[in-house]
């Protein structure tokens, strides 16, 4: 049962912002107040079609004690009762706990893990999706730095995604992602598993994380790799480390400035993450059997070339779809991760 006196305070709070916007708010106070009446909309929204459900079913009950209306009542009494269960889900999912880091633009890291030359090229691959499934929901995808390998594959990739829920809906993507597959520089034609990790970060803003300038040791370097478009031979390549966590970021585009911009960028949205994780941990315990936990040691996916096939382990979800997903179709896939990890926690507040 969604308690009453709740969605009240959630109306008056909603009522008190949008009187303060047409006041005029403190210049100060106008982001916050934006962003905050902008969440809470699609929520009194909810609240109301909720409410008017119920209204207008105990009008139409009402209307049964009149001889010349029952007909249509009880017509209508059925369809009501059919649709308020369905309105009260979508109000238990807008009332959900929000995750603050959903609306923000993500940094994605890319590593190849066991497997060689396979994994970097599977690597590759995984950084062409994730920048297609970008393209397709109208994100703005930037590589802020890639090392490749000889044969075009991936050592290491780091890219930000700009754009409307970018981190909500990418953030299940972090973990190791299994590859099956005969190689191109298999001669034998026999199947190698290898694998690739995967990190998606929520972008920190300079007001989440504060770095003490004594605490990086920024050092300029010549790039060094196997050629390609993204390594330059002059010494703008930067490299920053954390002092106190050993986090070291390298950036080796072509500007010296621009590079040490990404490399803070990323810097901080590590940070962010560890103390995001930390504070998640003393919250919940059990956060590691969530299918967001983001644990990137965790096999999350296996993707069978031979048999076509997609599966994603936290949720059982198997399609034989392989080319249309490598192609950047994953909203089916993110689709059921979100709808798994809305009912673990609608779960979690019954309890």
């Amino acid at each position: 049962m969604i308690p009453q006196d709740k969605l009240d305070q959630i109306l008056q709070h909603f009522g008190y912002l949008e009187a303060q916007l047409s006041a005029g708010p403190d210049p100060a106070k106008i982001a916050q107040i934006s962003r905050e009446y902008a969440e809470l909309k699609p929520v009194v929204a909810q609240i109301e079609a909720w409410r008017r459900g119920q209204s207008d079913l105990a009008e139409a009950e009402a209307l049964l004690a009149d001889p010349d209306m029952r007909a249509l009542a009880e017509e209508e009494i059925v369809t009501l009762k059919a649709r308020l269960p369905q309105l009260e889900y979508a109000l238990q999912l807008a009332l959900l706990p929000k995750d603050s880091a959903d609306a923000r633009p993500a940094i994605i890291e890319i590593r190849p893990g066991t497997g060689g030359d396979e994994a970097a090229l599977f690597a590759s691959d995984l950084l062409r999706m994730y920048h297609r499934y970008a393209d397709a929901r109208g994100w703005q995808f930037e590589l802020l730095e890639m090392n490749e390998t000889e044969l075009g594959g991936v050592k290491e990739a780091t890219a930000r995604i700009v754009g409307e829920g970018v981190f909500a809906r990418l953030k299940f993507e972090s973990g190791v992602h299994r590859v099956q597959r005969v190689p191109e520089t298999e001669a034998g034609g026999r199947i190698h598993t290898s694998a690739a990790t995967v990190a998606v970060l929520p972008e920190a803003q300079e007001v989440d994380i504060d770095i003490a300038p004594n605490d990086l040791r920024i050092d300029t370097m010549r790039a060094s790799g196997a050629g390609g478009q993204h390594v330059n031979t002059t010494d703008s390549a930067v490299r920053i480390t954390h002092l106190p966590t050993g986090i070291i970021v390298v950036s080796s585009e072509k500007s010296q400035h621009q590079n040490r911009a990404n490399a803070m960028a990323v810097l901080r949205a590590r940070l962010y993450e560890i103390e995001r994780d930390r504070a998640d941990a003393e919250r919940s315990a059990e956060r590691k059997g969530q299918v967001g936990s983001g644990d990137r040691s965790e096999r999350i996916r296996t993707y069978n070339f031979p048999q076509g096939r997609m599966t994603d382990h936290r949720i059982n979800l198997t399609l034989y779809a392989l080319n249309q997903i490598m192609g950047g179709d994953l909203d089916e896939i993110i689709d059921a991760l979100i709808s798994d990890d809305q009912a673990a926690k609608l779960a979690e507040m019954g309890a």
